[in-house]
């Protein structure tokens, strides 16, 4: 997958660029982490929107760490 997504790589000695997905997934993990444990307490304390937001958060961390997993297993770097 080396060049995959940027069809003019290596044009005009720009090197090819490679994703640093390794970085993404331990940043959604953090994201996905902070923003649970974030909702969980603002529940408890009985602020419920910020709670919502928290959880909808997470939920699009989630989904983006499920998605970064599947592109590093179907072999892409970084």
């Amino acid at each position: 997958m080396y060049d995959y997504h940027d069809l003019t790589a290596g044009i005009g000695g720009a090197a090819p660029t490679r994703s640093p997905l390794t970085l993404r997934l331990w940043l959604a993990g953090f994201g996905l982490v902070f923003c649970t444990g974030a909702a969980v307490l603002f529940f408890i304390a009985d602020h419920v929107v910020f709670g919502t937001v928290l959880a909808v958060l997470a939920v699009i961390a989630a989904v983006d760490l499920m998605w970064i997993a599947h592109r590093k297993r179907r072999g892409e770097p970084g």
